[in-house]
């Protein structure tokens, strides 16, 4: 790593890093990290969640699907309906105590 950081630090700069610190070509390093996101990927697509040490903790969170009900409008006190929403899933990613006291 030369140079100053830049404002956001891609995959590529990671890659090209470690490429540098530890002999290895760049391509070679940036095929490494891409292969490392997929794999991310293939693990929460199953469900399952992956912890890194000193960095945290990714898994897949579910919302459950939530029928259609009546609500009622706070500033008028009117009765409106509500529509149903679908279920939903997103990445959660929870910091490690370690990451979060260095910064």
């Amino acid at each position: 790593m030369t140079g100053p950081l830049p404002p956001i630090v891609t995959l590529k700069h990671l890659a090209e890093w470690a490429g540098y610190n530890h002999g290895i070509p760049k391509k070679q390093a940036i095929e490494m990290f891409a292969g490392f996101v997929a794999d991310i990927g293939r693990v929460l697509k199953k469900g399952s969640k992956i912890r890194i040490p000193n960095l945290g903790v990714l898994q897949v969170r579910i919302r459950p699907a939530r029928p259609a009900r009546k609500g009622r409008n706070p500033a008028t006190g009117e009765e409106i309906q509500i529509k149903a929403s679908k279920a939903s899933k997103k990445v959660a990613f929870r910091v490690a105590k370690g990451l979060s006291e260095a910064i």
